[in-house]
């Protein structure tokens, strides 16, 4: 029977298919669904550029304001942040997005450089993700010493939303990678929006660097501490045991350099107290794909111990009497594993699985709050701008009276 629940034959007529028989009825369900999954993603409302654009503009020529910087910057002076603002917002090509990099570049490296504004940095990735630049937002962020950009909650939604929607996981990864190294998971929706690509990257299975563990590792534990729920303990798990992975074959110095994470040893052992927690709280559970990964990670340490296996880098008193505790980890994974099957705490379904389910509850419902709150931000930001301009002009009238 083809009619999904009440009268037979309802459900179809109502939605037009009761002519088409079950392939309708499967063809309809698919596609209802695969626009479901679409939803998990940020709304139109939300990546909407209306509030943005609707600022009072400040047109300018490019290429005098290009001109000028060049002048400045010859003269040994510094430019102002306001002058690079307007070139950024400005832009109205890719090809003038190109030009722009080189000018941030340079106030990166002006005494100035401090004074990059909050909504400049916004401007940019809204200009680059406008005019299909979007690997030239990427590349300013990951190459901060050269560029300085320290993008806002919203701004790295944008970001990331956008590699999402093209299926381009690893992309968005690499800007999960940045919020995590700002410590920046405070918004829901990034929380979220990082957990969705961090899952769905790793449901490809990606070969992946030690680098690359330790930046998937401690984005997933970061992001996971924000939820006591079956997807922020199955998070954590993972992240702790690839950190945990990257200690005992490179050491702690390897884990916590240039890391926001403690440099104390024993990222597997924290791995294991997750699965001992689990065992106390009635309504969580861990996923049993993301055990299985914990498995395959302690197996390897084992193997590659065995076979001595290891790496070059020197090793420390600490590192050595982690490594002593393979065994003792192995068989408390064991033990805890067996406690969990016995409580009924083990999730059949996968982390991606989790992840999906909870983006559909509760992505939208936090959507108004960040809009209402980006509002906010943006009159904040062009009082800020305003206040710049203003003094500016005063600037200029109190040089020409002097002359």
């Amino acid at each position: 029977m083809c009619s999904v629940g009440g009268p037979p034959g309802m459900w179809l007529r109502t939605t037009g298919l009761h002519h088409r028989g079950c392939t309708g009825l499967v063809g309809y369900i698919t596609m209802y669904f695969k626009k479901q999954v679409r939803r998990c993603l940020l709304s139109s409302a939300y990546t909407d550029p209306a509030v943005w654009e609707q600022r009072p503009r400040d047109a300018q020529d490019l290429g005098q304001l290009a001109s000028l910087m060049d002048r400045t910057y010859e003269r040994k002076f510094p430019v102002s942040s306001l002058v690079i603002a307007r070139f950024i917002d400005n832009l109205s090509s890719k090809e003038e997005v190109d030009q722009a990099q080189y000018y941030l570049y340079k106030f990166r490296h002006s005494p100035n450089c401090w004074y990059l504004r909050d909504w400049t940095i916004h401007s940019w990735i809204r200009r680059c993700l406008k005019y299909g630049a979007r690997d030239k937002a990427l590349y300013s962020l990951k190459n901060k010493v050269q560029f300085g950009m320290f993008p806002d909650d919203f701004s790295f939604n944008l970001l990331i939303d956008s590699f999402i929607k093209d299926e381009d996981f690893k992309g968005a990864c690499s800007v999960v990678e940045e919020v995590m190294l700002q410590e920046s998971f405070e918004r829901i929706s990034t929380q979220i929006l990082s957990l969705y690509a961090l899952s769905k990257y790793l449901a490809t299975k990606p070969e992946l660097s030690w680098q690359e563990e330790r930046s998937l590792g401690a984005s997933l534990m970061l992001d996971g501490l924000k939820h006591e729920n079956s997807v922020g303990f199955s998070a954590r798990l993972l992240g702790l045991a690839l950190i945990g992975k990257v200690e005992l074959s490179r050491g702690i110095h390897a884990v916590f350099h240039e890391m926001p994470l403690i440099w104390t040893s024993g990222y597997l052992g924290r791995a294991l107290a997750v699965m001992d927690a689990v065992c106390d709280f009635r309504d969580v559970k861990l996923s049993e794909e993301v055990l299985n990964h914990v498995e395959e990670i302690l197996k390897d340490l084992s193997v590659n111990a065995d076979g001595q296996n290891v790496t070059d880098t020197p090793r420390e008193e600490d590192d050595e009497l982690e490594t002593q505790k393979l065994p003792e980890y192995i068989n408390r994974f064991k033990e805890l594993k067996e406690r969990l099957v016995s409580q009924d705490r083990i999730d059949s379904r996968s982390l991606e699985s989790l992840v999906s389910a909870l983006t559909q509850q509760t992505l939208e419902a936090c959507e108004d709050a960040d809009i209402a709150e980006y509002q906010q931000t943006v009159s904040v930001w062009e009082a800020e701008r305003q206040q710049l301009i203003q003094r500016e002009r005063e600037t200029k009238e109190k040089n020409q009276k002097s002359v």
